[in-house]
């Protein structure tokens, strides 16, 4: 009897292949990795594409609210932010009424770097194998964990 066809009592819960916390690493590293050739014509990396998303959405943010949109730290989020600067595609900027938020805004160029990014969720489809039904059968699934997370978490 293969391992498969065990019954659910003799399954070993324990089983590596049966983890959903390395599903969700081996996933998160093969899908950033698809994207990759994807994104190099856009100049960007995985990490800076979600900037940009997040940016393509709202204009300007502060660091503070990039950073909880992308559930990053602020540290961890400043030098992509500079990296973006380097290359023209967003400014940064201290309020003047709070210098302690620091402001980022998409350049000229960062907005029309949009046009180009709208090939990427089709190419992505393609690339993936998934058509969108699919894709937001698991974005839903995911969120839900997500929010399951963050609810033990509370």
């Amino acid at each position: 009897m293969a391992h498969d066809e065990l019954p659910v009592q003799e399954r070993d819960d324990l089983a590596l292949e049966r983890q959903v916390c390395f599903a969700l690493s081996v996933a998160s590293r093969s899908v950033v990795g698809a994207y990759r050739p994807v994104l190099e014509p856009l100049g960007l990396s995985h990490p800076q594409y979600l900037v940009m998303l997040a940016l393509w959405g709202s204009r300007s943010l502060s660091l503070r609210q990039l950073a909880e949109q992308l559930r990053l730290e602020p540290a961890t989020l400043s030098p992509l932010v500079k990296r973006l600067e380097a290359a023209g595609l967003v400014a940064r900027a201290r309020r003047a009424d709070d210098v302690r938020t620091l402001d980022i805004t998409l350049t000229e160029r960062g907005a029309q770097l949009r046009e180009q990014a709208l090939a990427v969720p089709e190419e992505m489809m393609q690339r993936l194998g998934l058509d969108r039904e699919e894709l937001e059968q698991l974005h839903r699934l995911m969120t839900r964990l997500i929010a399951a997370v963050d609810d033990a978490e509370a």
